[in-house]
């Protein structure tokens, strides 16, 4: 029941981390931001949100853990490589469209991710004890 509740904190604060990136990225694209930086600055804004909100929100995690930032910005570089992957090599290959190789790379990042924050990034705190019910 736990992991129900992370999957589900897990989801509201992707979904609303990818809302924040398209809307600020359309926001400096009207701002006349040319578009490789509004793109930049979009993603590194949703980065930034994102790991508060997932180690604070999701996994209840202190934020000022240079060790734990660090396995967050290996799982982002991670991400990259594999979207990288799937739509450049994995995608072509099998003949799939680029619109069909990005949903996929939609589908396969979140659970990537998940199980990146789950066991790694965020794993449990090794100066926590498990509390008995």
């Amino acid at each position: 029941m736990r992991t129900g509740g992370t999957m589900v904190r897990f989801a509201l604060v992707g979904v609303g981390v990818a809302g924040l990136y398209v809307l600020a990225y359309l926001v400096l694209l009207h701002l006349g931001v040319a578009q490789a930086l509004a793109n930049a600055l979009a993603f590194g804004l949703a980065v930034a949100v994102q790991y508060i909100g997932q180690a604070a929100f999701t996994f209840d995690r202190k934020l000022a853990d240079s060790w734990q930032f660090l396995r967050f910005s290996v799982m982002i570089g991670l991400g990259f490589l594999t979207s990288a992957l799937v739509t450049g090599w994995i995608g072509p290959h099998l003949g799939l469209s680029d619109g069909v190789s990005a949903l996929m790379v939609t589908v396969i990042l979140p659970l990537q991710n998940f199980i990146l924050m789950s066991l790694w990034v965020f794993g449990r705190d090794p100066n926590q004890t498990e509390k008995l019910s």
